[in-house]
């Protein structure tokens, strides 16, 4: 009996300590003590790739074969009671850039890693410690100053004074050759990392493709500002509270690294002039209109061009690389409506639209593009030329007579003659590899895209040899698809998530003879084509990689588009080279 009431007294004086000081609410109610619930990692996402990153560079320091996963429960007790505490200021020196675009710094026991944004490879800086993630081994840091700048870090690059602030850029302290050398390390890394496939099925990495520009090249931009404070407390909603009103014009712009916080920015110079031009005229009409605001909003700066012929019966030559030269991003005025390029036999006029259910017009070589402003377009229009063209000279096989029919002695008996435009879009790839088919037929779920498409494809006298489908089903993509397997290539071009399952079992099933894969994710890239190079459970892969490479659309940042060409495995067919960029 007196054990039991000697357990009855710990539980009591547990349960309510004497020097507890517990906290409560105007009503007199306890606050309750909130439980910090770890989500889990999305797939595909920034900190999967992070992780995998920092893991990788962890194992790489343990001594004597010991990894990063092989650290014990005292380790990781001793690490994380050692680690500095949040908003210390810390020196320490970065040894890679990861995949996301932050340098990684290693702790002097080379168990634990400091996530740091804006910083180049063999810098040392100063560091601010913002939040610990001792059970895996790193903290993320926000920048504070460079103590010793690395060889790679020239400040004098940086165009933008809000640089090390806003979460746009990350690499304007590096040289554009080394940015494309990094970005072809991220391609490698993603195939590594998240492919699931052994290295000798993993052709070398081509070098990362460049942009024509590396500023002004953004023809779209979604600047926003936030409601007035107080707006989105949880206290003052469905209470009666009086909805809050702007009492001055809000921050317009993007967000601080790191946070949620909106920071003004005035100008952008990655946008193209047309758009920096947009810009500050919907800030100053923001500004003017303020008071019709009661929430946040999100602004859209869409460019559009229009093409004028020089003369009457000039035709309009293509926007080729050539053609495109980058100069310093001029002052915009207030009153300047568009920006005019003059060309060789036609001029562009150059307007930014705002509403999002507005036409855009769009030109790659000499075809035209129109779409609602607000839809998705690719945002680089510099380097769409050179994209292009190098998926029309790596689509079709080296033997294929329709591409090559000076160099075939021995054509194939079924040549690819039909193109299957996945994820289809307003028809980009339909369109402007049409010239390499008798007939392609684009495919998407979203009937404002199909409409697009087939407008585009009438504006481009295509109609005959281009059709779109509106896919209602998505586990019947291809029900409607009469082409022979053996005479198909399929381009597919998914969201950043990649392909579901669904999609990746009809593509197996049915079997076109070569896929060209693009992605704005190589690292949901690099997983789906290890599902259709390796194979899934005890089926067998039914392709295999021809060619890896990168393509940089955001340059400044850490993004980088990829590129895999894939042939369907029908005998003893050997990885071949890709082709130089100088090919194109």
């Amino acid at each position: 009996m007196a054990a039991v009431q000697n357990k009855t007294s710990i539980e009591s004086s547990t349960a309510t300590p004497s020097n507890s000081k517990k906290r409560f609410r105007a009503n007199g109610r306890p606050f309750k003590k909130r439980k910090i619930h770890h989500k889990p990692v999305k797939e595909g996402s920034a900190e999967e790739v992070l992780l995998a990153d920092i893991r990788h560079l962890l194992a790489a320091q343990k001594l004597e074969g010991e990894s990063a996963e092989t650290i014990d429960a005292q380790d990781e007790l001793q690490a994380s009671t050692s680690l500095p505490e949040p908003f210390t200021e810390i020196e320490v020196t970065i040894d890679e850039l990861s995949s996301t675009g932050d340098g990684l710094a290693l702790s002097p026991d080379s168990d634990h890693t400091y996530v740091v944004p804006f910083t180049a490879p063999g810098d040392t800086v100063i560091i601010k410690v913002i939040k610990r993630f001792p059970d895996e081994h790193y903290t993320l840091a926000d920048f504070v100053k460079v103590v010793k700048p690395s060889p790679q870090r020239n400040d004098s690059l940086i165009r933008c004074p809000y640089f090390a602030s806003c979460s746009g850029c990350q690499f304007q302290m590096l040289s554009y050759e080394d940015q494309l050398a990094h970005k072809k390390t991220i391609v490698e890394k993603a195939y590594r990392n998240f492919s699931g496939l052994a290295s000798e099925l993993i052709p070398s990495i081509g070098s990362t493709i460049g942009s024509p520009l590396q500023y002004g090249y953004r023809t779209k931009l979604t600047p926003h500002f936030d409601g007035p404070p107080g707006s989105r407390s949880r206290k003052n909603r469905g209470n009666g509270v009086e909805k809050k009103v702007f009492e001055e014009v809000p921050p317009i712009g993007f967000m601080k690294k790191g946070t949620r916080k909106t920071i003004d920015i005035e100008d952008c110079p990655i946008g193209t002039n047309a758009v920096r031009m947009g810009m500050k005229k919907e800030r100053k009409r923001v500004s003017e209109e303020i008071g019709k605001y009661k929430r946040g909003a999100t602004l859209l700066l869409r460019e559009s061009t229009k093409r004028i012929p020089n003369t009457q019966n000039a035709d309009e030559i293509p926007l080729t690389t050539a053609s495109i030269k980058e100069t310093p991003n001029p002052a915009i005025t207030d009153n300047e409506e568009t920006i005019i390029i003059n060309h060789p036999t036609y001029t562009s006029h150059k307007t930014c639209i705002t509403d999002s259910n507005a036409t855009s017009t769009e030109y790659i070589d000499s075809y035209i593009f129109t779409n609602p402003a607000g839809a998705f377009f690719q945002n680089n229009n510099s380097i769409l030329p050179i994209f292009t063209e190098y998926i029309r000279s790596h689509i079709l096989p080296s033997s294929n007579p329709t591409q090559n029919p000076t160099t075939t002695p021995h054509p194939d008996p079924k040549p690819i003659k039909y193109l299957i435009d996945a994820y289809s879009g307003s028809g980009l790839f339909s369109l402007t590899l049409s010239s390499l088919f008798e007939s392609t037929t684009g495919i998407d779920i979203s009937s404002s895209s199909i409409k697009s498409a087939t407008t585009n494809a009438s504006l481009n006298n295509l109609s005959e040899k281009c059709s779109f489908l509106a896919a209602a089903d998505a586990s019947a993509l291809f029900t409607q698809i009469t082409y022979p397997a053996d005479e198909t290539v399929m381009v597919i071009d998914p969201p950043r998530k990649g392909c579901d399952d669904v999609f990746l079992n009809q593509l197996v099933a049915f079997a076109p003879k070569r896929v060209v894969y693009v992605s704005c994710n190589v690292h949901t890239q690099a997983r789906d084509v290890g599902v259709l190079v390796g194979g899934v459970g005890d089926s067998e892969g039914r392709y295999e990689i021809e060619s890896l490479r990168g393509f940089d659309f955001f340059p400044q940042t850490g993004h980088v588009e990829g590129v895999a060409i894939l042939r369907r495995k029908d005998g003893n067919v050997g990885i071949s080279e890709d082709k130089e960029a100088s090919d194109l």
